[in-house]
């Protein structure tokens, strides 16, 4: 648990495009925990698996020792991933989604991800993004190959490279960073981030009051189009 206090709000939405909604959320204040996954597969798979990252993490519970919390919160990813293993309907059938989790413990926060649902910090006005994609696109950006800007509208800019369920073995991103009193954090799908900038979303969260941030976040990402279920959680320290 943190040392410091925490608000936070949650909001999802299924999008105008597609049937049904596939994200799912964790707004666990108490806890200190905040979880985004965004599933993927037909025939439900996707919202199955990702209710069952957020079943997984529901019963979390801090221990003193912040690293033992970490570790847990991975075993806790990777137990979501055998589960999604065993439980795909056929020996081609994907059943995955992917997490990004914010956790805070004393003045740290920490990230855990897997995939492109991402991690923003707004810290004086300036928004920075604490994630790096788990994706196709991504990974031509950093062998330089495309630039940020045309990474936005590339036609493989769904494709991503790891997610829980996909494989046996589940690699996650772990990292951390000292949390000030002010700072807001928006977890986020990318229903949301393909949707609205950088510019958008600190002018959002730094206009808006916690309580009302995400769900305006969403009906922001709604107006830009709804092509993808769209789920922001924002956080905010020292309330």
């Amino acid at each position: 648990m943190s040392s410091l206090k925490w608000n936070s709000s949650a909001q999802t939405h299924t999008g105008y495009v597609r049937q049904h909604n596939e994200d799912a959320y964790l707004d666990a204040r108490e806890q200190c925990l905040w979880v985004v996954a965004d599933g993927m597969g037909g025939h439900n798979a996707g919202d199955l698996a990702s209710q069952i990252i957020i079943e997984n993490l529901v019963t979390f519970h801090p221990q003193q020792d912040m690293t033992k919390s970490v570790d847990a919160i991975e075993q806790r990813l990777i137990a979501a991933n055998t589960q999604c293993r065993k439980n795909r309907t056929g020996s081609h059938t994907i059943m995955g989604s992917t997490v990004a989790v914010l956790y805070a413990q004393d003045e740290f926060c920490f990230f855990l991800w897997a995939g492109d649902s991402r991690i923003y910090r707004l810290r004086n006005g300036s928004l920075s993004q604490m994630t790096e994609d788990h994706s196709l696109v991504q990974e031509m950006v950093n062998m330089g190959e495309i630039s940020q800007t045309e990474a936005l509208n590339h036609p493989s800019s769904n494709v991503i490279t790891r997610a829980i369920g996909v494989r046996d073995q589940l690699f996650v991103d772990i990292e951390y960073a000292t949390a000030d009193k002010g700072d807001r954090f928006l977890l986020c799908s990318d229903g949301l981030s393909k949707e609205l900038s950088a510019e958008d979303i600190a002018q959002t969260m730094s206009s808006t009051p916690v309580e009302q941030a995400s769900k305006t976040l969403v009906q922001q990402a709604l107006a830009k189009g709804g092509s993808d279920n769209i789920t922001a959680i924002v956080v905010q320290v020292g309330y």
